[in-house]
């Protein structure tokens, strides 16, 4: 395992011992997408809760402490009970939905509060669609993710 995944892992089951979660922590690293972080254990809904905002919390802790040590295209991607697995598929089903409305409309399509990796999921769903132009508009928490069509 990649060296800065194992301090991710050593840090997560630091804080999450700390907090007296019931959680068991194990992280791999993927050469395509980096360090993912699995938590198993009792306390899973509690970290699962309001939308996985924990998880989020958790990988955005990762990254400020280890993140200036990955390469641009790798990132800490924290999942429990295949949480994210089923996040990407509703994206891209949302994704897809909004090609149709684009496409049939004519209209930009944007889309609500959405994380910075959820709105990366959209834009890889929809990166080889030609006539579709997505773009990340807005500053901070009020970033949004717009799908347009091409102009020719």
């Amino acid at each position: 395992m990649n060296e800065i995944c194992e301090k991710a892992e050593g840090f997560l089951n630091t804080v999450v011992g700390d907090m007296e979660f019931d959680l068991d922590i194990s992280a791999e690293w993927s050469d395509d997408d980096g360090c993912t972080v699995n938590f198993t254990g009792e306390d899973v809904p509690i970290i699962l809760s309001e939308n996985g905002e924990l998880l989020d919390a958790f990988e955005t802790l990762l990254f400020q402490l280890y993140g200036r040590d990955l390469e641009r295209e790798h990132r800490f991607i924290c999942d429990a009970d295949g949480f994210r697995g089923t996040r990407k598929s509703e994206l891209a089903a949302m994704a897809k939905f909004a090609a149709k409305n684009v496409r049939e409309k004519g209209v930009p399509f944007t889309f609500g509060d959405l994380n910075s990796t959820e709105r990366r999921m959209i834009h890889l769903t929809l990166k080889d669609d030609d006539d579709l132009f997505t773009e990340s508009v807005g500053m901070g928490r009020d970033r949004r993710l717009r799908v347009s069509l091409k102009e020719e």
